[in-house]
């Protein structure tokens, strides 16, 4: 296709091999095509590396903004940083096989649909989207532990040097806000999070008491203020399309071959610009 497409996947978790089969098989149309992964690749440094390596040896250009699996420190990879210097040494990794980050200038995609800045953010959550029947996170925790919820982040994604999740995701807020507030007011954007940026993307998901682990309200109207044309997330393994204020959210997601094998195998990647 003349001028190519700007696509998108998540949730790849390749360390299931029917998984990684199907990422093996994730081609191009076009020589032009750019590709949006929006975290959760896989939980080992090396395996994250190597797929997203192979993807850019496909595409044209390969768009990365972190999931929580990326974070989490596992006994058993070499690589045992934990929290902040972990992103860092991931983000390094990015720019050796060229890959975009949350941490590069924000490249413009200039095919059909463009032009149009594409946004990898990377804000963790913060627990704002309580439980329901709760108003602060200690209910909200307590809520999802009485209920037998409880994400594998709060033992494996570790914050550090911040003292909770919840006090890197303000940070994070904080100096996304400001990078992307001084992006060029006269270009739309595509806003890519591993997590959605509003909440109500959640309000289907089978544990409800799960949300607080999927986002912040504090990027509740980024899609209004920051021009989005588009919203790119993943992390909820439901994939669909949503409007939020007339702005199309796509969650792009693989999931687990439990999840996907019923429905068959998915249509990847999602199209974002052109708009289908």
């Amino acid at each position: 296709m003349s001028g190519g497409r700007l696509l998108a996947v998540s949730d790849l978790h390749v360390r299931y091999a029917d998984n990684r089969a199907i990422v093996d098989g994730l081609r191009p149309e076009s020589d032009d095509d750019w590709l949006i992964v929006a975290g959760d690749v896989a939980e080992r440094v090396a395996d994250v590396r190597d797929t997203l390596a192979s993807l850019r040896d496909r595409f044209a250009t390969v768009v990365w903004a972190p999931g929580n699996h990326e974070l989490w420190t596992l006994r058993d990879d070499p690589v045992p940083l934990r929290g902040e210097a972990r992103y860092r040494a991931l983000v390094d990794m990015c720019r050796e096989v060229d890959v975009h980050t949350p941490e590069d200038p924000y490249p413009v995609w200039s095919g059909p649909g463009g032009p149009v800045i594409v946004a990898p953010l990377f804000v963790l959550y913060d627990y704002s989207f309580h439980a329901p029947g709760t108003s602060t996170k200690e209910e909200s925790l307590r809520r999802a532990y009485d209920a037998g919820v409880i994400c594998t982040d709060e033992v494996l994604l570790h914050p550090d040097p911040y003292p909770s999740r919840d006090a890197w995701c303000a940070a994070r807020v904080a100096w996304t806000e400001r990078r992307l507030a001084a992006t060029d007011p006269t270009l739309p954007t595509v806003l890519v999070n591993h997590f959605p940026l509003v909440r109500e993307p959640t309000r289907v998901l089978r544990h409800p008491e799960f949300a607080q682990w999927c986002g912040t309200t504090r990027t509740a109207d980024w899609h209004l203020r920051f021009r989005a044309t588009a919203v790119v997330y993943g992390h909820l393994h439901i994939p669909r399309t949503t409007w939020h204020d007339g702005v199309r959210f796509e969650e792009v997601s693989l999931g687990y071959p439990r999840e996907w094998r019923p429905r068959g195998t998915p249509a990847l990647p999602r199209v974002v610009l052109p708009a289908p």
